[in-house]
């Protein structure tokens, strides 16, 4: 069992002190401190990847992560390793073996997952930032149920070396902060662009149809986007679509999956769901691919939930695997030619409310099958992502995503900055109270 401590809301595995180099002047995240998920290569322990029998089946890593040691190198002091959901396949955030990291924003609500402890120890104020991992959602979906910002790249835009795979076609670096100028500055230097630009937006698309779907909360998102962006930017940037019509009727792979799903489950977004389902079915793929022999081999101690979820995926076949590829590559045209160079996409992080604690599995698996409904955009479309939260709603957190597309990280940036002042005001007259 890692060290814990009970003054850390649960959310350390670990802790450790890796600090930087001094310097002659003030590198960009001078006096800032992060965390890391224990799915991190630190060099002299064990990568954990949230569950004991890995950690007891394998070796003290000998190399640290560049991610990590990037982020050392630009002035800030790793803290430790965070708790992570077993082999990153939930979005849940418990953990059987570790304990559940405490939402300090909702203490009988889940705090999301699988990078949990990342998210937790941000929003508890316990470090300034922290990394995590999105491949189905694992850092959007903690952001959005602790209230805090995140940002998942382009896929493919930040190294994942000596970070353990889930899926590749999917895996990305995600980071957590609590203000919209660190989740910046931790961007900047992860992405490695130049400090000091910012590009204004050419259009903002609502997504009336995924918004509707959160019904009054839905509504109340919608108008403090629309009054925030007016007073900004312009209304003559806003334009409202539905996201589902648009991109069943752009996407001609996606009819295979509409095929299937429409016979597994009846959904008012055919589109999303099949895309939900593609997603999902390629992760399990993968997933086989790079873990089926270690368990297998070693046949781990997990969680009823985890295990399904790995049993079923070590039962997938290759079938209708080249149309999940085919469907990512039409999606992202789609998208592309949808948002231009500068547009940009909301839709709601997740649906709400968050969980509570100790629901059965069978809610919960309904609760994750709505969430990739929108998780779903940014996996098969590969486009950049950050979640902006709002406040709170019926104490409970709340929160907007915006997206744009792919490589335009340092435009969507930049972005909340521009107009969270505005979001917040709005969200404030419009929700109450913020956190």
């Amino acid at each position: 069992m890692a060290e814990r401590k009970r003054d850390d809301n649960g959310a350390f595995m670990k802790r450790f002190e890796l600090s930087p180099s001094p310097q002659s002047s003030p590198p960009p995240l001078h006096n800032l401190s992060f965390a890391v998920k224990d799915i991190f290569d630190i060099a002299g322990y064990v990568t954990g990847f949230g569950n004991p029998d890995w950690a007891r089946t394998h070796s003290a890593a000998i190399s640290t992560a560049p991610t990590v040691l990037a982020l050392i190198e630009a002035g800030a002091t790793c803290v430790g390793k965070t708790v992570m959901d077993e082999m990153a396949y939930s979005i849940n955030g418990e953990n059987k073996h570790y304990g559940t990291p405490v939402n300090p924003h909702a203490p009988d609500r889940v705090p999301g997952g699988s990078s949990s402890g990342s998210a937790v120890a941000v929003a508890s104020g316990l470090v300034d930032f922290s990394l995590g991992t999105d491949t189905g959602g694992s850092v959007r979906v903690p952001a959005s149920y602790c209230g805090i910002f995140c940002f998942r790249p382009s896929h493919g835009v930040v190294s994942t070396s000596h970070v353990i795979p889930m899926a590749q076609s999917f895996d990305t670096i995600g980071w957590f902060a609590r203000d919209p100028i660190t989740i910046n500055k931790v961007g900047h230097v992860l992405l490695q662009l130049p400090f000091g630009t910012s590009i204004e937006p050419t259009r903002f698309i609502i997504s009336d149809d995924c918004f509707k779907l959160l019904g009054p909360l839905g509504e109340h998102i919608s108008h403090i986007l629309v009054k925030s962006i007016e007073s900004t930017f312009g209304s003559h940037l806003i334009a409202h679509a539905n996201l589902d019509n648009y991109i069943e009727e752009k996407v001609a792979t996606l009819r295979n999956f509409i095929d299937i799903t429409s016979i597994k489950e009846d959904s008012i977004i055919p589109a999303l769901v099949a895309s939900r389902y593609a997603m999902q079915l390629l992760q399990r793929y993968e997933f086989k691919a790079n873990h089926g022999e270690w368990v297998n081999a070693v046949k781990p101690d997990l969680a009823p939930e985890i295990l399904e979820r790995v049993v079923n995926a070590l039962a997938t076949t290759d079938d209708n695997i080249d149309n999940c590829k085919k469907l990512m590559v039409e999606l992202r045209a789609a998208l592309t030619a949808l948002l231009g160079d500068y547009g940009v996409l909301a839709i709601p992080t997740v649906p709400w409310p968050p969980p509570k604690l100790n629901q059965s599995a069978s809610q919960l698996e309904d609760f994750r099958a709505k969430a990739f409904r929108f998780l779903a955009v940014a996996g098969m479309s590969g486009f950049c992502q950050i979640c902006v939260p709002l406040g709170m709603f019926n104490n409970l957190p709340v929160s907007v995503s915006l997206l744009a597309k792919h490589a335009a990280d340092s435009f969507l940036l930049s972005l909340p900055q521009a107009f969270y002042h505005a979001l917040r005001e709005q969200a404030d007259a419009i929700l109450g109270s913020g956190l």
